[in-house]
């Protein structure tokens, strides 16, 4: 059954190898979704500028965190 670690990572390393940190899993056959991030240490790395991937944001938008994320950085612009 396959299952992924959702990370981030340094653009400037290969795919596969090292990353800065693991902030949740993705399990694509669970239903429902098995994604599991910790939504602190996602929202702190969206804050510091890391841009997810096209799964892991749609992911997110699911989940409701991405949402969330998009909330807090147009009120932290309109000040």
């Amino acid at each position: 059954q396959p299952h992924y670690r959702v990370v981030a990572a340094d653009t400037k390393k290969a795919r596969n190898g090292e990353f800065l940190e693991i902030v949740g899993t993705y399990r694509p056959l669970e239903n429902p979704s098995g994604f599991a991030v910790d939504n602190a240490k996602v929202l702190q790395w969206l804050n510091k500028g890391a841009l997810p991937t096209e799964r892991v944001r749609k992911l997110l938008e699911t989940t409701g965190l991405w949402g969330e994320f998009m909330a807090t950085k147009s009120s932290k612009s309109s000040k």
